[in-house]
């Protein structure tokens, strides 16, 4: 038989990453095997080996799906550079809506099989710096800003606010009556304000943009 022409192949691919997408969705990375994504797809799971040769590479794809999906959501438009910036980006990332629940819930699911291989484990964590990354630049911004104060370690504090927010996360996706989204929020207004330290004037709630 004839290898498909590249455009069919790339089409085919395109089918194969949005049933992947349709199984974490509903049924988490607990729920994603290749028999799940050859039922949703109505294919043989034979066909998908073309694609996905280990659970590794399927778990893999699935991980890179979720990534593109998270960078390209929607984001607020900070009300300043520095500290309101920071705040924004954390709103980003808490569970206020019902697509950002459930793709926070996906990202919690990945954690137990990531964590039981070890190239996961490293991929996982290289995630987790870039996350940090992407803070520290508007962190600095808020120390030269005096926002926060001019002895700041800035990576530190980038680590404290991806710590904080991912176990902030975890509490609203387990038990959301006890944190809902003014709660939550209410909770990170707080945190941003001791980011600033004592003898700054940052009043997170002026630019508060829910």
């Amino acid at each position: 038989m004839a290898p498909p022409a590249p455009g069919d192949h790339e089409a085919r691919r395109k089918d194969v990453s949005e049933a992947v997408w349709r199984v974490l969705a509903a049924k988490g990375f607990g729920g994603l095997t290749l028999r799940a994504v050859a039922a949703e797809m109505g294919a043989s799971t034979g066909m998908l080996t073309h694609y996905f040769p280990s659970k590794r590479a399927l778990v893999t794809h699935a991980l890179d799906l979720l990534e593109q999906d998270t960078a390209g959501r929607p984001r607020r438009t900070p009300p300043a550079d520095g500290l309101p910036t920071v705040r924004a980006m954390l709103l980003d990332i808490l569970p206020l809506t019902p697509a950002d629940t459930a793709r926070n819930r996906i990202w919690v699911s990945s954690w137990d099989l990531s964590l039981a291989d070890e190239t996961l484990t490293a991929q996982q964590g290289d995630r987790y710096a870039r996350l940090r990354d992407t803070f520290r630049p508007h962190l600095e911004t808020a120390r030269g800003l005096g926002e926060i104060p001019s002895n700041a370690d800035t990576g530190q504090l980038a680590s404290a606010a991806v710590a904080f927010v991912h176990g902030l996360v975890v509490q609203a996706l387990f038990d959301p009556g006890r944190f809902p989204e003014d709660v939550q929020i209410a909770m990170l207004d707080d945190f941003v304000a001791r980011l600033a330290g004592p003898g700054t004037d940052t009043a997170p709630g002026s630019s508060r943009d829910t």
